[in-house]
């Protein structure tokens, strides 16, 4: 009897195992990549914007070959791993003339998503340089805004997909794990907010959240083909009080496990963080709830 499986929020049910298996068996001559992207096109396993999800793919096919259900072809090649080779970013001699004053003398901010353009490594060189976690290289779906006053950078922030559980979150928002694994790809993550420290404007960094509130719906769902309902971020209290979040109109949910992610042991390794959240539909715990 064929074991069903779980990797990622989809079940691997034994029928699809044993089509894994005659797959393998009657295409020796592909690769594990093109293995992968041959089963995510029988699937029609892809993202929203049409991408085939070949890495999350690949990852479901080691797992299994790990569980001892499949064999897969030998390895072909040396596999990279580029992010942990990647270089950290090279710093930038910013703009830093000093700006202060009353927010209303700032004139109207411009907001710049950069990912995949030519301003994305002064982003990366900024939150390398001047926020006090440095630069991480997100992974999954991403946006990466500068924002600007007069043509200079006064603010960077990072945006990505949100993690798959939080138990304050969760039990906020009401949703089911059914309805979770499926509609938690419509959440985007506030994983970084620096105000560059030249920079002393009262009430800047809340005007700039209820500015990026209007723009993310519209700039995920451009790049990504999908909406976005939700935002989140964690603060450290330790740090920081979240009063700019707050004066945004963000709603503090609570406070994070002081351990990992998953972690097998249940100690302590991570900070404890404070949770907040903003809706970005009256409807969002419908919206968030369907199956």
């Amino acid at each position: 009897m064929i074991t069903a499986w779980r990797y990622r929020g989809r079940n691997v049910t034994g029928e699809e195992i044993a089509f894994i298996r005659q797959l393998i068996a009657d295409h020796p001559e592909l690769s594990r990549w093109k293995l992968s992207r041959r089963l995510c096109e029988v699937w029609q396993w892809k993202q929203a914007n049409g991408a085939l999800r070949d890495m999350v793919c690949r990852g479901m096919l080691l797992m299994l070959e790990r569980a001892g259900e499949i064999e897969l072809p030998a390895w072909r090649r040396q596999v990279r791993n580029r992010l942990a080779e990647r270089e950290r970013p090279e710093a930038v001699i910013p703009d830093n003339r000093p700006v202060r004053g009353p927010l209303r003398e700032l004139g109207s901010l411009e907001f710049e998503q950069v990912r995949r353009t030519p301003e994305e490594p002064l982003f990366n060189s900024l939150l390398e340089q001047y926020h006090y976690l440095g630069y991480e290289q997100p992974v999954g779906e991403h946006l990466k805004y500068l924002v600007k006053a007069r043509g200079q950078v006064i603010a960077c922030l990072a945006w990505a997909s949100a993690l798959r559980h939080l138990g304050c979150r969760d039990r906020f928002i009401g949703w089911n794990p059914e309805a979770r694994r499926r509609n938690v790809p419509l959440l985007a993550y506030n994983t970084r907010f620096l105000i560059l420290p030249w920079v002393r404007v009262d009430h800047l960094a809340s005007h700039i959240l209820g500015q990026m509130a209007k723009r993310i719906p519209r700039d995920w769902r451009r790049l990504y083909a999908h909406p976005v309902y939700w935002l989140e971020t964690f603060i450290d209290p330790a740090r920081f009080k979240g009063t700019s979040y707050r004066a945004a109109n963000w709603i503090v949910l609570g406070q994070t496990s002081d351990r990992g992610n998953n972690a097998p042991t249940k100690e302590p390794s991570l900070p404890v963080k404070q949770m907040l959240g903003l809706p970005l539909h009256r409807r969002f715990r419908e919206l968030l709830s369907e199956v």
